[in-house]
């Protein structure tokens, strides 16, 4: 089983109130490759670099499994580069620079083995890049969408054409909001349903996920953090948690069920919540299994109920 992967590998620029990066490896496909790593041993990274971004990096992805054969480097180029300063509240942020850099005029090429991956995510990314991905893979079982409202704004038309195509889309309640007109989360999620997507992930951040498929519905909230460093990217990981533990499942069981479904929601809680904790990859980067399966043991002690006795009368 195999996960095609599109996104950013770049660099990011971090200030929070309790801190700052300097120049860090971040991107969308960064956090999302390291993600599905823990759960997929063949994964295929689509996305373009220049001649500064570390070797280790690179290095260590292929060390987890993942194919480079897609990743495009820019010789003289200078890789994607964010900068931005977060609120008190660790939610609302500034961005304070933007450098496409090699992201300018690039075309994106899925090798000859990546064509045939089974699940593909695609990363937050100009949605004409997103398309030609998708034309060039051969029928995957199972397609993710992370977008955001920057390309609402600017390639509404494009967007839906993806959106079209994908079997599950995540975005967070601002952005469903925006995509869709509607206020009310559910009624927003059946509006996207319409566009194609049968599956529907709406994050709310530091409250949790929802998941809409059908007449069905699940809620999983967020670990709950002591301290937060630096959430840039915890979108990403919480994709790659998902599609992730999906295609291990698929592999395993050879289908994706609905209970496989909650269960990547969780899992993507979990994992978003390392990233949390450290600013750029760096969490990611040390994590094992063992810490996986701990937290998750600690996230579903937190969610336990038990049995209700109801007075009467």
């Amino acid at each position: 089983m195999s996960v095609l992967t599109l996104g950013t590998v770049a660099f990011d620029t971090i200030e929070t109130p309790f801190g700052s990066s300097g120049k860090v490896v971040g991107g969308a496909a960064s956090y999302i490759a390291l993600a599905v790593s823990q759960f997929v041993r063949k994964q295929h990274l689509v996305s373009v670099i220049g001649e500064d971004f570390p070797q280790e990096f690179l290095t260590e992805l292929s060390g987890r499994g993942t194919c480079l054969n897609g990743l495009s480097l820019v010789k003289g180029g200078k890789s994607f580069h964010w900068s931005g300063k977060y609120h008190q509240d660790m939610v609302q942020r500034d961005t304070l620079a933007t450098d496409l850099n090699v992201l300018v005029g690039w075309e994106p090429k899925v090798c000859k083995s990546g064509n045939k991956a089974d699940f593909v995510m695609l990363g937050n990314l100009d949605p004409e890049v997103q398309l030609a991905v998708l034309d060039q893979v051969n029928a995957p079982q199972v397609v993710v969408l992370d977008t955001m409202n920057f390309w609402m704004d600017i390639a509404m038309e494009n967007l839906k054409k993806v959106i079209s195509r994908v079997d599950v889309l995540t975005v967070n309640d601002e952005e469903a909001r925006q995509l869709t007109g509607e206020y009310f989360l559910p009624k927003a999620a059946r509006a996207i349903h319409k566009m194609g997507p049968k599956t529907v992930v709406i994050k709310k951040g530091e409250h949790g996920a929802l998941m809409f498929q059908d007449n069905k519905v699940f809620f999983a909230p967020a670990f709950p953090l002591e301290e937060v460093i630096d959430p840039t990217g915890a979108g990403d990981t919480f994709a790659g948690g998902f599609i992730g533990y999906l295609a291990s499942r698929q592999e395993a069981t050879g289908e994706v069920t609905w209970e496989d479904m909650k269960q990547a929601v969780v899992v993507g809680s979990v994992m978003a919540s390392f990233t949390c904790e450290a600013f750029g990859t760096s969490k990611l980067r040390g994590l094992s299994m063992v810490d996986v399966q701990q937290r998750w043991r600690e996230y579903t002690k937190l969610t336990e109920s038990g049995l209700i006795s109801w007075p009467k009368g």
